[in-house]
Formats: C-alpha cells, structure tokens, sequence
C-alpha cells in the first residue's frame, strides 16, 4: 500500500488540491485535472477507453470525505463523487501531471471540445 499523504490541504479560491507526502513531494493537482482524471467508472470508461470529460475549468469540491486509511473522495459542484482517490492513484496523478495535462488538451483538441462550460 502507498504511503498516505501528510497532508492535503484544498484551496478553494485557486481550485487546487495540495497533496504532501513524507518523502518531501507536493503536488499541486487542479481540480480540473482530478475531475477529467477521476477514478471513477463514468470517467474510465467502464472498462472500455476512458472517457473525455468537457467543460471543467471551473469545477470546485464541495466536500473531501476520507474513505478509509487509504483513499479520499472528492464531492465536486458539478455533482460528481463517485471517483475515490486512493493513496497510491493521487501519488500517480501528481507524478504524471504533465503528460496526463497534455494528453488531455491534445484529446480535447482533437474533439474539438472546450475546458469551458458551454451555455444553452
């Protein structure tokens, strides 16, 4: 089991998730990139390809529950809190930010969709 974060502090007004470990790592994950990078079934495809999630430059967390010693669930604005982070998925989410961040811009690119929500 990976180790568990020392510390993981959620600052609202920048939209960022601080996680700290022993070892000296922070990371400093927009909640933009923990929403399209979800856990979650609904993202990951259920099994399948994981799924591209839009218009999420805006998104919050309402609420951050811990799921036993070994994991955190995110309650987003946008409704979604199925995801749950584990220790070991939010470490691999902070060491593969940048190119998890690129390759989701490069998939939105090429669906010629936006970070930003859209109005009907």
């Amino acid at each position: 089991m990976a180790d568990a974060p020392t510390d993981i502090t959620l600052h609202q007004k920048s939209k960022v998730l601080e996680v700290e470990y022993a070892d000296g790592a922070v990371y400093k994950l927009p909640l933009e990139y923990l929403r399209v990078y979800s856990p979650s079934a609904e993202v990951r495809g259920h099994g399948g390809p994981m799924q591209l999630v839009t218009g999420k430059r805006d998104v919050g967390v309402d609420k951050i529950e811990p799921v036993g010693n070994y994991a955190i669930q995110l309650h987003f604005d946008d409704g979604h809190n199925t995801g749950i982070f584990s220790w070991a998925g939010l470490r691999e989410l902070g060491d593969a930010y940048e190119a998890n961040w690129n390759d989701y811009l490069e998939r939105l690119q090429a669906a010629e969709a936006s970070r930003d929500k859209l109005w009907h």
